[in-house]
């Protein structure tokens, strides 16, 4: 069913709708990335995952999901194939996203072809951003220029069996005059090649949402305008994803969470509140909008707490013939036997075996985790612009030049590098000589944490969680390393039964002293009234996953990969 009908039912019953979005995991093309493989069951964990949750997040009623298009393209066939089984095996209605990014025409043709055999009636045309690497956009032979081109071509060729729908960017509005009214126009000229509705980037400055939608009226556009809206997760990923995508913050919001940047749970509760409150106030404008679109990054907890604080969701409990609620994913569905410990701990159960890798601050978690990957318009490469790349770097001709910069940074003196897009947090001042001192010996540290001992959760530099917890660390250190190093420290190591090591190089060769697959705890919490929280763990599958991030952020290339190793220690 096309959305624009979905949205006319809606209106004409005057229905609050939502809608959810989606993202292909990077993890389903680990061993592709590392091995040549495809087929490797680990790396096809977090697809499956993350389909087990769009199953479940089906009970939370949304209208239809879309499904995003990597920039690029590069994770084209998860797209298309997380298209066809949400159609056709978990029956939700779906938008695929399809970008001119690495897009020839016959490969846009393939997609749509594949989109429409799998039964998908709507599509989302972008020009996308540059590919991974590269700052400018460059069409490609054969390819698209701008999205018109796109709505032109599956208009041509399709006629109207797809509902077309293109982004929409309500901070254009603040433009200068001549700037917003050239964006407008554009957008209008999308529009009369044959769009049916317009999804807007994410926004959290309300009146500058409504006064853009005022503006598109008066431009004479009438099609329905759907509103990109993202819940809080965390403090660490609000502040991300608003620096990436250049969203403005109201102060008011920054004012309320700032103070509890280090309690996630806090956080995504006031977060719940700010974000309902703004789509109160679009639902009661006087705008015609009656849906909300959520950008739910893969993650499920933070969604269902604003639909439930809008009472978009019915909190009733249904009777179930066991005595505790059945879950109805694919891999519990025949479930009929629970521990006993939990019967009073539902919750906890479900939160524990089924969405135990949401972590706290946006540390990595394990790979498996479906939330782990890309996002149309996040990549792996540097994020700074060329100016601000050499400001902050310069021209560095050798290694020593190198070592120093790594070394800057982890004394303050550089607010970013290629591995690192905000300074130093405040816990890495405790060991910022050691980490400076390793670095001028060769050891490049990227990532690293201080061992802590039964802090209290309110600690000002280590501490996190709810109140009147107590927090704890392993030692932890990621670094590049050159192999005559590696071969020298490696001796030292295996001394240490203490000391836990993986090693690994651009072509994916690993080698570590530990022989177990399954994820190993390296901060958790211990709060009242709670189970003990593991927010971040390592594990080789997830260590082969940023792999691919590390070495393309630092553009190595293959003949480069016996030059330099990256591995991690913890004690």
């Amino acid at each position: 069913m096309k959305i624009s009908q979905k949205i006319e039912k809606s209106v004409k019953e005057d229905k609050v709708w939502w809608s959810f979005e989606y993202f292909p995991p990077r993890t389903a093309q680990v061993c592709d990335n590392s091995t040549g493989s495809k087929t490797c069951a680990h790396c096809l964990q977090g697809l499956q995952n993350l389909l087990d949750r769009i199953e479940r997040m089906r009970a939370l009623g949304p209208e239809f999901i879309d499904i995003t298009w990597n920039a690029g393209g590069r994770t084209s066939e998860l797209t298309s194939e997380m298209v066809k089984t949400c159609q056709g095996l978990i029956g939700l209605e779906t938008c695929m996203h399809l970008t001119c990014t690495n897009m020839p025409k016959e490969k846009v043709d393939i997609a749509l072809r594949e989109a429409k055999e799998h039964g998908c009636r709507n599509v989302l045309a972008l020009r996308g951003d540059p590919p991974a690497g590269k700052e400018d956009w460059e069409a490609v032979e054969g390819g698209f220029t701008h999205g018109i081109d796109l709505v032109r071509h599956i208009r041509k060729h399709y006629g109207d069996y797809f509902d077309i729908a293109v982004a929409g960017f309500p901070q254009y509005q603040l433009l200068p005059p001549e700037e917003r009214d050239l964006e407008m126009k554009y957008l209008k000229e999308k529009i009369d090649a044959g769009v049916n509705f317009i999804f807007t980037q994410m926004f959290y400055d309300v009146e500058i949402f409504i006064e853009w939608v005022k503006a598109v009226r008066a431009a004479g556009i009438t099609i329905p305008i759907v509103p990109g809206i993202a819940p809080i997760q965390t403090w660490n990923g609000f502040m991300r994803a608003t620096s990436l995508a250049k969203t403005i913050i109201p102060q008011s919001w920054l004012d309320v969470l700032e103070p509890h940047k280090n309690d996630d749970e806090k956080v995504r509760a006031l977060g719940t509140k700010l974000v309902a409150e703004l789509c109160r106030r679009i639902l009661g404008e006087d705008l015609g909008i009656r849906g909300l679109h959520f950008y739910t990054m893969n993650l499920e907890k933070a969604t269902k707490m604003l639909l439930e604080e809008l009472n978009l969701v019915p909190r009733v409990e249904v009777i179930k013939p066991l005595p505790w609620r059945q879950s109805l994913t694919p891999n519990r569905r025949q479930e009929t036997i629970r521990p006993i410990f939990w019967a009073n701990r539902t919750k906890s159960y479900l939160s524990r075996t089924e969405n135990w890798d949401e972590y706290p601050n946006g540390r990595f978690g394990d790979s498996r985790s479906p939330a782990y990957g890309e996002l149309d318009g996040y990549g792996v490469w540097i994020k700074q612009t060329k100016e601000d790349a050499l400001k902050l770097w310069g021209h560095p001709t050798s290694f020593s030049d190198i070592k120093s910069l790594f070394s800057r940074f982890c004394t303050s003196q550089l607010s970013a590098l290629p591995w690192s897009d905000q300074a130093p947090s405040s816990e890495t001042a405790v060991i910022s000589s050691q980490l400076a001192r390793m670095n001028e010996m060769g050891f490049l540290t990227i990532n690293s944490q201080p061992a802590v001992n039964g802090v209290r959760s309110d600690d000002k530099v280590h501490g996190w969680g709810p109140s009147n917890g107590y927090i704890y660390q392993k030692a932890y250190l990621e670094f590049f390393v050159q192999p005559a190093l590696l071969d020298l420290l490696l001796k030292y190591i295996e001394r240490d039964s203490n000391i836990t090591y993986y090693v690994i190089n651009n072509r994916g060769d690993l080698k570590t002293n530990t022989h177990s697959d399954g994820p190993n705890a390296v901060t958790w919490g211990v709060f009242p009234g709670k189970e003990i929280v593991q927010p971040t763990i390592v594990e080789a599958i997830s260590f082969m996953a940023w792999k691919a991030c590390s070495f393309c952020s630092s553009s190595l290339s293959e003949r480069d990969s016996p030059w330099i190793h990256r591995m991690k220690l913890m004690s």
